[in-house]
C-alpha cells in the first residue's frame, strides 16, 4: 500500500488503542483487537551471564514507520529490576557473553557498497560504544566464543575470493544455474549456489577493514553448521552432512571435529537419522545432541520420528546412546500459536550438571512444554517445571544453578522467568505487556478431553467469549493447526482471543499427528493425510454440540499450511460448516510435489512419486472432492509463499469453485511468504485477521458485509 496510506492506517490504530485506554476505569476490561498487534512487544534469545547476575535479551517491537519489526539488546539484573536498552537497535540480535562475562558478542546488519550483510559487533560490559568485529563481504552468523574468551568462531558463506575482488570488474551475472532439486527457500527466494556455509575464527580484539584476516577453518562443498569449542580451545565439533545432493535419502547428519587452527575433519559420530544442538560436557568428555532415528519396525522409514536426547563419547566412530528410548514425548519441542518473537529468535541448547551427571532440556508433552532433567547414567527424566505454559526459550550458567527462561501463556505473550536448576522454583522478572494487558479483557481456554471414532483420546482446547454466557449457543469456528505433525498448546494465541472476543467459540484440537503425543500418536497418519484426522475433528464439533456451547447451524472452519489442506479437505467431506477460510494451502499434491520449496523425494508421506503413487495422491488431494464443495470459501495466499505455493493450492480451490458458480473469494498478500500470519508485515497481519472474521461474521452472524461482493 502506499506509504502515506500505511501511516494512516498505523495512526489511527494508535489512535484507537489511546482512546479505549482512557475510557475505561482502572478496574474495567475492553476486548482485544485486531490493532492491538500493533502494540505488542516481545522477549526473544534471553542469554544469562556466566556468574548469573544479568540477562541480555532480545525485544521486537512493530515499526509503525515502516511497517516491520525493530529490536534492540536490553539487560535485566537476574534478581529483577528495571531493565535497560543495551544497544540501538534497530536489528540487533543474537548476544553472546564472553565466558569472562567481560564482553558480550551480537549481530547487527551493516550496510556496506549499497547491500546490508549481518556482521558480528563487540560490546564491552565496562563500557563505551559497541564496534564492528567483522567484515565480511557475505556476512556472519552465530557466534560462538572460545572458552578462554579469546576467540570467535562463526558461520559465513564467504569466500576468500570475496576479500580480493577488484572494484573495477565487471559485476557477477545474477543468471542462475540450478542442478539441485532444493533450488530456493521459503523466505528467501532462490538460493545461491556454490556457497556453503563454512567456519571461521577471529581473534575479538582485531578490527575490520583490509588488514583483518579471519581464519577459515573448515572448506569445501558442504555445510557446517552448530560450531562448538573444545574445553582446551584445540577443536571445534561441528554438524553436517557431506553428501552432494542429500535430498535422496533420509535425513540424516554427522558430528565432526576439527582443529581450532584448521586442517583435516574427523568424524565423531552419526545415528541413522538428523542431530542437532550440540553441547559439550563440563567435563570435555562428551556431547549430548538431540536427534531421532528415520526408521520404525523393519526398514520403514517414518513420517514422523519422535525426537530423543543422545550422548556420544568424544572417541571417533562411538555409538551414541539414546537417553530417552523410553520417554515418548517430544525432546527439543514445541508448541504452536500466532506470537513467538517475529525476529531475534534462536534455538535453546541442551545444558549440563556442573558434575557432567545430568542434562537439561525442554520436552514438549500434551500441548506443554517444560524443562525436564535427565540422568545420564540411567536416562531417568525428572520435571523442573511442570506447569500448564510453553517455556520456548532457556539459557543457564555454565553449572547450570540459574536459568534465564522465557514462558508463553494462553494469556500471556511471552516473559523472562529466572528458574533455580536444583529446585525448580520460579520467579517471573519482566512484565513486557502488561500495561497492555492490564486494559484487556482476556480469558484463559478450557482445556478438554474427548474420544473420536476409535476410542483414541483427543486433547483440545476451547476458547470462550469474554462474558460467556452457560446455555446460549454460540457460532463455533474450527481452527485447525498445520504441520501436520505440529501441535497447539498452552500459549498465546491473538487469532483465538480475538476470534473468541468478537463473539465465537474458537475451538482448536490436536488431532492424530499431532505432536507432543508419542511416536504412535504422530506417525499413524503416515499414508493417511487427510483422513482420520478429518474424523477427530468432528469429534470435537460434536463434543462441542453436545455440550450445548454451539449453535450447529453455525459453524465455520479455518486453518493454515497443514490446516489449510484440513480446511479444504473437510468442506469437500461436510456440508455441516457454513463457511471456511483455508490459508497457505494444498489443493493438489501433485502439484505441490513438483513446486514446493523442499523435496519429497524420500519423506514417506507418499509411496513415491506421483507417476508411481497415481491412485494415493489423487485420492488424498482436496481438489479431487472440489464438485461436493458447497461451503462458502475464503482462500488466504502470499504471493511469496514457497513452502505451499499458491499454484498448487488456493489458486486451484479458487478457479475450479468460480467455474462451478459457487462463493469463492481468495485474498492475496504481496511480498508474504508462509510465515505471514507469525512474522509477516504487521499491517498484512492485521488485514489477515480482519478478513477471517469479517467471512465468519458475514455467513454465521449474519451481518451485512459487501467486500466480497462480485466486482
Amino acid at each position: 500500500m502506499p506509504e502515506q496510506r500505511l501511516k494512516q492506517r498505523l495512526s489511527k490504530a494508535l489512535f484507537f488503542l489511546l482512546a479505549v485506554s482512557t475510557a475505561f476505569s482502572a478496574d474495567a476490561k475492553r476486548p482485544i483487537t485486531d490493532t492491538d498487534l500493533y502494540a505488542f512487544k516481545w522477549i526473544a534469545d534471553a542469554r544469562i551471564s556466566p556468574d548469573g547476575s544479568k540477562v541480555i535479551y532480545t525485544q521486537v517491537h512493530v515499526s509503525r514507520q515502516h511497517d516491520g519489526y525493530e529490536n534492540a539488546l536490553w539487560i535485566i539484573p537476574a534478581a529483577g529490576g528495571a531493565p535497560r536498552q543495551l544497544t540501538a537497535g534497530p536489528h540487533d540480535s543474537s548476544a553472546r557473553w564472553s565466558p569472562d562475562g567481560k564482553r558480550v558478542a551480537f549481530i547487527r546488519p551493516t550496510l556496506k557498497d549499497g547491500s546490508t550483510t549481518p556482521q558480528i559487533y563487540i560490546l564491552s560490559m565496562s563500557g563505551g560504544d559497541a564496534h564492528q568485529l567483522t567484515d565480511m563481504p557475505k556476512g556472519a552468523a552465530n557466534p560462538v566464543w572460545s572458552p578462554d574468551s579469546k576467540q570467535l568462531a562463526f558461520l559465513s558463506s564467504t569466500q576468500t575470493k570475496d576479500f580480493e575482488k577488484d572494484s573495477d570488474a565487471e559485476p557477477e551475472s545474477d543468471v542462475r544455474i540450478i542442478t539441485r532439486a532444493e533450488y530456493r527457500s521459503n523466505g528467501s527466494g532462490l538460493s545461491e549456489t556454490g556457497r556453503p556455509e563454512h567456519i571461521w575464527v577471529i581473534d575479538p580484539d582485531s578490527t575490520p577493514g583490509p588488514r583483518q584476516k579471519p581464519a577459515q577453518i573448515t572448506a569445501g562443498d558442504f555445510d557446517e553448521e552448530d560450531p562448538v569449542w573444545a574445553r582446551n580451545n584445540s577443536k571445534i565439533y561441528f554438524i553436517s552432512d557431506r553428501v552432494k545432493e542429500p535430498y535422496y535419502k533420509p535425513e540424516q547428519n554427522t558430528i565432526y571435529s576439527v582443529a581450532s587452527t584448521g586442517g583435516a575433519i574427523t568424524k565423531i559420530t552419526a545415528i541413522d537419522g538428523p542431530a542437532g544442538l550440540l553441547s559439550l560436557s563440563p567435563d570435555g568428555n562428551r556431547l549430548a545432541f538431540v536427534g531421532h532415528t528415520n526408521k520404525g519396525e523393519g526398514v520403514v522409514e517414518r513420517q514422523f520420528s519422535q525426537p530423543d536426547l543422545y550422548i556420544t563419547s568424544l572417541q571417533p566412530d562411538w555409538t551414541p546412546k539414546n537417553l530417552t528410548v523410553t520417554y515418548d514425548f517430544d525432546v527439543a519441542g514445541a508448541v504452536g500459536g500466532d506470537q513467538a518473537p517475529p525476529r531475534g529468535g534462536a534455538p535453546s541448547k541442551p545444558f549440563w550438571t556442573a558434575d557432567s551427571r545430568s542434562v537439561y532440556v525442554v520436552c514438549a508433552e500434551q500441548g506443554r512444554t517444560n524443562l525436564k532433567r535427565i540422568t545420564t547414567d540411567t536416562g531417568r527424566v525428572d520435571p523442573v517445571t511442570n506447569n500448564d505454559f510453553d517455556l520456548f526459550s532457556y539459557s543457564a550458567t555454565p553449572d547450570g544453578n540459574k536459568i534465564a527462561a522465557l514462558i508463553s501463556t494462553p494469556t500471556n505473550i511471552g516473559d523472562l522467568f529466572m528458574i533455580d536448576g536444583k529446585t525448580g522454583s520460579m520467579k517471573q522478572i519482566t512484565h513486557i505487556n502488561d500495561e497492555l494487558f492490564s486494559q484487556l479483557s482476556l480469558t484463559e481456554p478450557e482445556m478438554i478431553r474427548y474420544k473420536t471414532f476409535d476410542g483414541k483420546m483427543i486433547q483440545a482446547w476451547v476458547q470462550k467469549p469474554p462474558n460467556f454466557e452457560t446455555g446460549k449457543k454460540y457460532p463455533m469456528i474450527l481452527d485447525i493447526h498445520g504441520g501436520p505433525n505440529a501441535a497447539y498448546g498452552y500459549t498465546f494465541d491473538h487469532e483465538f482471543q480475538w476470534m473468541a472476543a468478537k463473539g465465537f467459540v474458537v475451538l482448536y484440537p490436536n488431532p492424530r499427528g499431532s505432536t507432543t503425543y508419542g511416536q504412535d500418536f504422530g506417525n499413524v497418519i503416515q499414508y493417511h493425510y487427510p483422513g482420520d484426522d478429518y474424523k477427530d475433528l468432528m469429534a470435537g464439533v460434536d463434543e462441542l454440540v453436545t455440550r450445548g456451547w454451539v449453535d450447529p447451524a453455525k459453524l465455520g472452519v479455518t486453518g493454515g499450511s497443514g490446516g489449510g489442506v484440513l480446511t479444504n479437505w473437510t468442506i469437500g467431506h461436510t456440508t455441516r460448516f457454513k463457511a471456511a477460510v483455508s490459508q497457505r494451502s494444498i489443493a493438489d499434491w501433485a502439484g505441490w510435489w513438483y513446486t514446493a520449496d523442499f523435496s519429497q523425494f524420500n519423506a514417506p508421506w507418499f509411496r513415491g512419486a506421483p507417476w508411481e503413487d497415481e491412485a494415493g495422491f489423487k485420492e488424498r488431494s482436496p481438489i479431487t472432492y472440489i464438485l461436493k464443495v458447497d461451503t462458502p470459501l475464503m482462500l488466504i495466499e502470499g504471493d511469496a509463499d514457497l513452502r505451499t505455493p499458491p499454484s498448487d493450492g488456493g489458486e486451484q480451490m479458487f478457479r475450479a469453485l468460480k467455474y462451478l458458480k459457487k462463493p469463492v473469494v481468495m485474498i492475496r498478500f504481496p511480498g508474504e511468504s508462509h510465515e505471514l500470519s507469525r512474522s509477516g508485515k504487521p499491517t498484512h497481519r492485521v488485514e489477515r485477521l480482519d478478513h477471517i472474521v469479517a467471512w465468519f461474521d458475514k455467513y454465521l452472524a449474519g451481518k451485512e458485509i459487501h467486500t466480497y461482493d462480485q466486482q
